[in-house]
């Protein structure tokens, strides 16, 4: 109960700053960030928090229904712009993939350079 509490005040905390400050962050990203640095800080501990955490990612499966749902709603307009929708997916998942293996090879030629 306590790790659900957790999960959900962070949660709730980003909300109330995404609004507050009108943020373009949206506010579930925004309790995220705040309970890594909570975990960061040693303020939450992980043992609090992963029974709840490991409940929540048993059923990941059933957060994806409501976008499921909202793609059949709008089925219509995704027909008509299909190729604009794919060719934005398909660059979008390159580029991230690059922009990745960069930030790794530059991760990992500064970490041989601290141990060597």
């Amino acid at each position: 109960m306590r790790g659900m509490a957790i999960l959900l005040g962070m949660q709730f905390i980003g909300e109330l700053l995404s609004r507050f400050f009108h943020l373009p962050i949206p506010g579930n990203v925004m309790g995220m960030g705040l309970l890594l640095i909570c975990l960061w800080r040693g303020w939450v501990k992980v043992q609090w928090i992963q029974e709840a955490a490991e409940l929540l990612l048993s059923h990941l499966a059933l957060f994806f229904v409501p976008a499921g749902v909202g793609v059949m709603v709008y089925f219509d307009l995704i027909a008509a712009e299909w190729l604009p929708i794919v060719v934005a997916t398909v660059v979008s998942t390159f580029v991230v993939m690059a922009v990745t293996g960069r930030v790794a090879l530059r991760l990992s030629s500064r970490e041989t350079r601290d141990v060597g």
